[in-house]
């Protein structure tokens, strides 16, 4: 349920309901507050938050100057967001060692890699649980123990054009009334920095919603929010769910699990910065012209 301004209403046209699975049973939303909470990793290179979804482990870090984060055997892609312009990293990998700025989104190839933080500052880090190492150290390892019903096994999309190589991209991309928010996707995930939001979202511009078998991490990197669940009524009355009212400030993150009915209004008078990410990439965005402003990298599965 959108309202008419919002791109995402011409998905509804696209949806069928009637081909949506059968649910039998739900699962809660996971909330891991990255601030006021012990991180689960301290050392000399900074303090790292880690916690996870089904199909994604979420790694956030408060970097010192010259703090490197290396992985020996990467199993497979993943992405590093840095969300503010004055934090500055390299990234070296197979092919050498790349500067990137601040205010940018990354993709890491495969095998070994590491970031150097050049100057200090914020990073996350997106895995998909194949990084053993960091979805047992996550805050709620145990919630994630087995295969939840109403995600399907991780699969990733197709390798990029050209080859696996580091891959950066500028979160500095003018809107579009077009386009919903600032999406880029990599064989493991996709990223939506959404436009950020001066001031509380209006109460009469919301936009509830559902995804019938895909998770979703809302990763709030400034300002503060209300993650809002409702869980659909079934005729079997021990599934039904109390609604949920999740206050979060930043930096922090909701995973929102399928089916619920889902929305999330921006509190702060000031800057409010969510970023939605989703493992493996959505299809319903790739197929829309123009929506992931990384497409000729990264082709989408055929058929």
């Amino acid at each position: 349920m959108y309202v008419q301004s919002d791109p995402r209403a011409s998905l509804a046209s696209a949806a069928k309901p009637k081909d949506g699975p059968v649910h039998k049973s739900y699962f809660g939303s996971q909330l891991a507050l990255f601030y006021g909470t012990a991180p689960q990793i301290s050392d000399a290179n900074g303090d790292t938050w880690i916690a996870r979804g089904q199909n994604f482990v979420v790694a956030c870090t408060d970097g010192k100057a010259g703090g490197t984060f290396s992985r020996d055997a990467q199993p497979d892609e993943y992405a590093i967001i840095i969300p503010d312009k004055e934090t500055a990293v390299e990234i070296t990998t197979a092919d050498g060692t790349t500067a990137v700025p601040g205010y940018s989104l990354a993709f890491v190839p495969p095998g070994r890699s590491s970031v150097r933080m050049v100057k200090p500052g914020r990073i996350v880090r997106l895995f998909t649980p194949k990084s053993a190492d960091l979805a047992a150290l996550s805050s709620n390892a145990d919630a994630f123990a087995g295969q939840h019903p109403n995600v399907p096994p991780f699969q990733p999309w197709p390798e990029p054009n050209g080859g696996f190589k580091l891959r950066w991209y500028s979160l500095d991309v003018p809107d579009d009334p077009k386009r919903f928010g600032r999406i880029w996707r990599c064989t493991t995930f996709m990223i939506n920095y959404l436009n950020p939001r001066i001031g509380p979202r209006e109460r009469d511009q919301v936009s509830p919603h559902h995804h019938d078998d895909f998770e979703q991490c809302s990763l709030a990197v400034s300002g503060t929010f209300t993650h809002h669940l409702r869980w659909p009524w079934t005729t079997d009355m021990n599934m039904w769910r109390e609604d949920e009212h999740l206050y979060c400030e930043s930096p922090s993150i909701c995973i929102i699990p399928p089916p619920s009915i889902h929305t999330t209004t921006a509190e702060s008078q000031g800057v409010n910065q969510l970023v939605d990410i989703f493992s493996p990439p959505r299809m319903d965005f790739s197929q829309k012209p123009g929506w992931v402003l990384n497409e000729a990298d990264y082709p989408m599965p055929q058929g």
